[in-house]
């Protein structure tokens, strides 16, 4: 379960990446009802979506060559330049180098060994989003690889997450644990067919997950996987975006 103690290795932030912030906003305002702010002209077109008035994802253009628009998760880190050479060291590729954001905190992007990307943050002024786990904000996280077992020991090497084998509702699924016996369970691991590209998945959580996806078609997004119930996780499904970025919504049980 996500909360916003933001421990070491948990999921803290998430903006999109987006080739017109405009016509994205006008989307998640549909879909999830979101509002939003911008972080001041000081930014480069970057801002926030706010839901109840809380920060719960964020938004800005594309800032990286050749890519397409896509969500970006960030793990929270004591020392940003640390993960990264715990990242390099373990097989990583570090796309972004760690720089500070303002008075804030210090982030990096990087792709793990499978060639999903990342990011990470050392929070500052600000430890993550205001709100997580409640309608509206980030409820879920999953990592999409053609083998689990391969990208683990990254993972474990850069973030101290930790890979447990579980079963939800009668089916395997690998959970990604934070150290320590109290700790959260904070995402999962999916097994992706070979040859394609692999991702995080954030999934939001949302009152009427059918509600969210009739949105989405209207707003010109399309859906991946249809709603989906599942006894003792809840109702979901899997969307893209207008201009393809894929994310998930559920109501969770």
């Amino acid at each position: 379960m996500l909360t916003t103690d933001y421990l070491p290795g948990a999921p803290c932030w998430i903006d999109l990446g987006s080739p017109d912030t405009d016509a994205s906003t006008t989307f998640y305002a549909s879909v999830l009802d979101w509002d939003f702010q911008s972080a001041g002209p000081q930014a480069g077109g970057y801002g926030f979506f706010l839901h109840d008035r809380k920060i719960v994802a964020a938004i800005g253009p594309l800032t990286e060559e050749n890519t397409g628009s896509a969500w970006t998760i960030y793990f929270a880190v004591p020392d940003a330049d640390e993960a990264v050479a715990r990242a390099e060291k373990a097989g990583g590729t570090i796309r972004v180098a760690p720089y500070d954001v303002f008075d804030q905190g210090r982030t990096a992007a990087l792709t793990d060994p499978a060639g999903a990307d990342f990011a990470i943050w050392q929070g500052r002024g600000r430890k993550g989003l205001d709100a997580v786990t409640e309608p509206g904000s980030l409820g879920w996280t999953e990592l999409y690889v053609a083998s689990p077992p391969a990208v683990a020991p990254f993972y474990e090497a850069t973030l101290d997450h930790q890979s447990i084998e579980a079963t939800v509702a009668g089916v395997g699924y690998t959970t990604i644990r934070l150290p320590g016996g109290d700790r959260p369970t904070i995402g999962g691991v999916i097994t992706l067919n070979p040859g394609t590209k692999p991702f995080w998945l954030p999934y939001f959580e949302v009152r009427d997950v059918d509600a969210a996806v009739e949105a989405t078609v209207t707003e010109g997004g399309t859906i991946l996987d249809p709603p989906v119930s599942v006894e003792t996780v809840g109702r979901f499904a899997v969307l893209a975006d207008q201009f393809g970025a894929r994310f998930a919504v559920i109501t969770s049980s």
